[in-house]
């Protein structure tokens, strides 16, 4: 293959990269019996994100189930709106126990089971989401 042959196939490989919701996961905050997790999310898609919702799974240091939240983290509520194209937004995901955590060494595990975009188009979580996590 020539030169110019694989830069044109390296250029237009580059372009069908598709966008994502991207989603930083900061260390959870242990305040007695409640997990504050902050997400941070940009709409790399085209599209706007009309509603997204997520579950947040606190683990401890064995990786035991300790804690769980499902909510509306992009729109979904009158109080929570779309995300537009290349903005930004967060959500804390709070997560209570009847009892106080016995460990601060918590790990938070996102995973998102709906995602409408406008239009009311269905995006693949598994497709379309990027999850980064932030380490203490």
């Amino acid at each position: 293959m020539k030169t110019t042959q694989i830069l044109t196939c390296l250029f237009f490989g580059l372009l069908t990269v598709q966008a994502q919701l991207t989603v930083t996961v900061s260390s959870p905050k242990i305040i007695g019996q409640k997990a504050v997790v902050k997400l941070a999310m940009t709409n790399n898609l085209a599209n706007q994100v009309e509603s997204a919702r997520a579950m947040c799974f606190l683990l401890n240091e064995q990786g035991k189930l300790v804690g769980e939240s499902s909510r509306w983290v992009i729109g979904g509520t009158k109080e929570r709106h779309a995300l537009a194209p290349n903005q930004g937004t967060t959500f804390n995901f709070v997560v209570t126990s009847p009892q106080p955590f016995t460990t601060t060494n918590l790990t938070a595990k996102i995973s998102f089971s709906r995602i409408v975009l406008a239009g009311g188009k269905f995006a693949s979580p598994q497709k379309e989401v990027t999850i980064v996590s932030t380490k203490k």
